[in-house]
């Protein structure tokens, strides 16, 4: 068995002769895949209106529109009061006009009534009209829509209240994942401070050993220096000498060999004295 889905609007409307003048109507529709029917009440009369199979298929027909998308359209409009949708609600071939005095309401009760709105189709302005009919028991039309708009109310206030409670539910949640993640990031920073301040003490005992290191070796290079240098001085010394040494003792050799000093006195060669 097909489930029906259920709509309820509420429209303003103006009188035709004076924009001035309004009443407002409550439009309860009842949705089948291939038909409809319409509850009209203005809290003091009603009107029904069946939209069998045969005549939503005629409509669909006249506007070149599957049937499915003709009762797609038509609940959108009479679901929701659509911005820039014109809806109307007036006599039907009589002539009477609908007044807001019950006397007027008494005529127009016995005459069928028209529901209208308006649309645009591809830039072009449309109206769709349905006949409405005066309901066989005005109070039990205008009670059924009164009960499904009590239901719909009390439905969105235990929603509303079911998803207040669930929000509240899930700040408090919130706030207590929010005061767990602080504990972990204060022990975390904790932690770090403690392990950067004992790092920092091992890296400054590090830095005084090598600064330590780097002083004794400094020491040690400059006594190498040092040394090597009273090496190269000695062994300069030494050459030195030992060149000197050399010098003198050759000298004192030739001089034996030759039989000179430098003290001996200069000899002349002996000769016949000629006369």
């Amino acid at each position: 068995m097909e489930s029906p889905r259920h709509t309820c609007v509420k429209l303003i409307i103006s009188e035709p002769d004076n924009e001035f003048e309004s009443e407002r109507i409550f439009v309860k529709g009842t949705w089948y895949s291939t038909r409809f029917v319409l509850s009209i009440t203005n809290g003091l009369h009603a009107w029904t209106c069946h939209a069998t199979e045969e005549e939503v298929k005629e409509r669909a027909t006249q506007w070149d529109q599957p049937v499915s998308e003709y009762i797609h359209l038509a609940e959108k409009y009479l679901g929701f009061e659509q911005p820039g949708s014109v809806y109307g609600f007036s006599d039907a071939g009589n002539g009477f006009k609908r007044g807001l005095d019950v006397g007027k309401w008494y005529k127009k009760i016995a005459n069928l009534s028209m529901l209208t709105w308006t649309f645009e189709k591809e830039g072009t302005k449309l109206e769709w009209r349905w006949k409405c009919q005066p309901s066989p028991d005005s109070k039990i039309t205008t009670a059924d829509v009164l009960d499904f708009l009590m239901d719909a109310n009390t439905r969105l206030s235990e929603e509303f209240v079911r998803q207040t409670q669930s929000t509240n539910r899930l700040k408090v949640e919130a706030e207590k994942c929010l005061s767990q993640n602080d504990n972990p990031s204060n022990e975390k920073t904790q932690f770090e401070k403690k392990i950067y301040g004992k790092f920092a003490g091992v890296l400054s005992s590090k830095k005084g050993k090598l600064r330590q290191l780097r002083d004794r070796l400094s020491k040690q290079i400059n006594a190498k220096q040092l040394h090597e240098e009273d090496e190269v001085s000695k062994e300069r010394t030494e050459s030195f000498d030992e060149e000197t040494d050399e010098g003198n003792s050759g000298e004192e050799r030739r001089k034996k060999d030759t039989g000179y000093t430098k003290d001996a006195p200069t000899r002349r060669p002996h000769g016949r004295k000629r006369k």
